[in-house]
């Protein structure tokens, strides 16, 4: 009797991801300059130069620095009205930036946005919107166009905790898994929505379990750690590249500061946001880069340097541009096109 040998298969086991030392630096530089940015635009709002309303991203800086290095250029991004960090994040200038918040003609919607709702075709990023939650549809809608194009980008659509208690994310969520459509969902958790906290509003405190309800990959992901945003984005990324259809990530983060410039976050304790600050994502990436000698200490002074003084420059040109013309009232309201069969 004839014997044969079992074939003997090794599994392959996925490397572990290890970041190389420029993605560390892209890291540090991008989170510092987004900290640098919303502090002086804090202290611009305190001389009155910005008006309105001002939502700063203190504190939630990785999820922007390892979103950047997941996707490319081409996807589309769109989130909610704490979006300045991500607009530079997309490579929107800090001038642009600070020239809207000053509500001037230079800025990067002409000075009409201000700070909740910046926007860029070149870039790729389509606001910054302030009504809370009203950018869910509005992303599946630009997923709905690349797959209509055949294209490979995805479309990143960002919202807050508050915001993922509105009717429009389980409709958005039941559409696009319907049409498999290649949108990644990022919940930005940072406990409290406006001010209230998460476990006061459901009882579904692990946010992510939202999209098992619809049988989309759902994961819970560590917001404080570039690292971990940038895997979890990546993985996500190839899985609706793949075809596949949604993703969803909670990350869950933490911001220092009030819901906006008027919020004085007297419904957290001080213990409760110190032991956060212990977890500082841009100071615990600094000490590492030290540690591991991938910058010197003279290094990284020039890095803080030139993030000085880029942001300075920001706000000498946003002090230095014009208001705008009030006939451009009446601008950019409406797309100038042919449409014949609208006649």
């Amino acid at each position: 009797m004839a014997t044969t040998k079992k074939s003997r298969t090794t599994k392959k086991t996925k490397a572990a991801f290890k970041p190389t030392k420029e993605q560390f630096i892209f890291w540090y530089k991008l989170m510092l300059r987004v900290r640098r940015f919303e502090e002086r635009a804090l202290m611009a709002y305190g001389q009155q130069k910005i008006r309105g309303f001002c939502h700063v991203y203190i504190g939630q800086e990785a999820i922007v620095a390892g979103m950047e290095s997941a996707i490319t250029k081409e996807d589309a991004v769109v989130t909610a009205y704490r979006q300045h960090g991500i607009a530079l994040g997309r490579g929107i200038s800090m001038k642009e930036a600070m020239a809207e918040l000053y509500g001037r003609s230079t800025g990067v919607v002409k000075g009409k946005g201000g700070s909740m709702h910046f926007f860029s075709k070149e870039h790729r990023f389509f606001g910054g919107n302030g009504i809370v939650g009203a950018q869910i549809p509005i992303g599946a809608g630009i997923a709905f166009a690349e797959k209509y194009k055949e294209t490979k980008n995805l479309c990143v659509t960002m919202f807050g905790d508050g915001a993922a208690r509105q009717g429009a994310l389980y409709e958005t969520f039941n559409m696009a898994m319907s049409w498999k459509l290649p949108v990644l969902f990022v919940l930005e958790n940072n406990g409290y929505a406006m001010g209230t906290s998460v476990a006061r509003t459901s009882n579904v405190t692990e946010m992510f379990k939202i999209g098992y309800a619809f049988d989309m990959p759902s994961e819970a992901v560590d917001g404080m750690d570039p690292i971990a945003v940038h895997e979890a984005i990546t993985k996500a990324a190839e899985h609706i590249r793949a075809g596949k259809g949604p993703y969803f990530l909670e990350i869950r983060t933490y911001r220092y500061k009030g819901h906006s410039v008027s919020d004085p976050a007297k419904y957290r304790t001080k213990e409760e946001v110190e032991a956060y600050k212990k977890r500082d994502p841009v100071k615990v990436l600094e000490l590492k880069l030290l540690k591991e000698k991938l910058l010197t200490e003279e290094e990284l002074k020039d890095i803080k340097a030139a993030v000085k003084n880029e942001v300075e420059e920001a706000v000498r040109f946003a002090d230095a541009s014009p208001l705008p013309e009030p006939a451009e009232l009446y601008t950019d309201n409406y797309v100038e096109d042919d449409y014949p069969f609208l006649v």
